[in-house]
């Protein structure tokens, strides 16, 4: 079966073939009942336009790249955060017609081929996940004049537009709430120090703490499960007296969970413990994880919008989403 073709179109709705063009390209130059008796044409042959013309004249591929600066080992890991991220964009990008390109950075070599296929022209836009401080594609992206949204803060001083939460105040919020409960020496494991969210976090437990006279009791984690039970093991050693830990992501939470338990430290009664970011598996812990629930879905929705509003010319201030405190039984 022959696929249908312009001149199909354009014979079966009595027009010419420029005008059909102009139509399924979204022109408004041609009138309501005309564009009605092309559409009809259309959906009675089932034409399908050529993607590949369509982008020649209309200088657009409707393809947007979600590039996440990490080895496939850590997107496809256990962390939900990645999969989360990635298939509440998609739908968002769907909605709008918009396809996506998935592309993984997490080598030199990763990044060489990513700047290659954004700057040859086959996506209308970029969205970073995952930044690193070090990561060169965020100041590479730019410089190419494509439109682009970062997911989180960006680690490097390069004005891109991004969507985050307020990781500062979600962070605070945690180490108040442990305040609340009489706590008095209250640890944390952070997160990376390369990555925004990592810093803005530590920041925060820093100010919650420093207004009550308290002092900072800091390891640092990689967000994985056993960087956060490796830590643990490290702040009981070093200070076997800490009665809470506030911990920048649930995935390590996870992990300060079974040292402690390992280590015979009941929880909350030896230990509180209050996570971040509320994953699915923090209601599902033992005890349930206490944590700052960070709007992932949202944010990454936001994102999408943003970059949709950047092709239509509209601002690119970043967008802050509010935190907020989950309590359950671990603090």
């Amino acid at each position: 079966m022959k696929r249908p073709t312009l001149e199909a179109v354009a014979a079966r709705a009595g027009v010419s073939r420029a005008t059909v063009s102009r139509v399924v390209n979204g022109q408004m130059t041609v009138t309501p009942q005309i564009r009605d008796a092309v559409m009809r044409a259309v959906d009675e042959l089932g034409y399908v336009p050529n993607s590949a013309a369509r982008s020649l004249v209309t200088q657009r591929t409707d393809s947007i790249a979600l590039v996440v600066s990490e080895p496939p080992t850590r997107v496809f890991s256990e962390d939900p955060m990645f999969s989360t991220v990635i298939r509440s964009a998609s739908l968002e990008l769907e909605a709008a017609d918009k396809q996506v390109v998935l592309m993984l950075g997490g080598s030199a070599q990763s990044h060489a081929r990513i700047e290659r296929y954004i700057a040859s022209g086959h996506v209308d836009g970029v969205m970073l996940i995952s930044m690193h401080g070090a990561d060169p594609l965020p100041s590479a992206v730019a410089r190419m004049g494509v439109p682009v949204v970062s997911y989180g803060r960006p680690a490097v001083p390069v004005p891109l537009p991004y969507v985050d939460n307020d990781n500062v105040g979600g962070a605070e919020k945690a180490v108040r709430h442990l305040l609340d409960g009489g706590r008095r020496r209250i640890a944390t494991i952070a997160g990376p120090q390369d990555m925004i969210g990592g810093q803005d976090r530590l920041k925060g437990y820093r100010d919650a703490l420093r207004e009550s006279d308290r002092r900072s009791i800091v390891a640092v984690g990689d967000f994985t499960r056993e960087s956060g039970a490796v830590a643990m093991r490290h702040l009981l050693q070093d200070d076997p007296d800490l009665d809470a830990v506030f911990v920048a992501n649930d995935l390590m939470a996870v992990g300060a969970l079974q040292t402690l338990r390992q280590a015979g430290r009941r929880v909350p009664d030896d230990v509180a413990v209050v996570g971040f970011d509320d994953i699915e598996a923090a209601r599902y812990t033992e005890p349930p994880l206490t944590t700052i629930r960070h709007p992932i879905v949202e944010q990454a929705a936001a994102m999408v919008r943003l970059l949709l509003d950047l092709f239509k010319g509209g601002p690119a201030d970043p967008v802050i989403l509010p935190t907020e405190l989950v309590v359950r039984d671990s603090a």
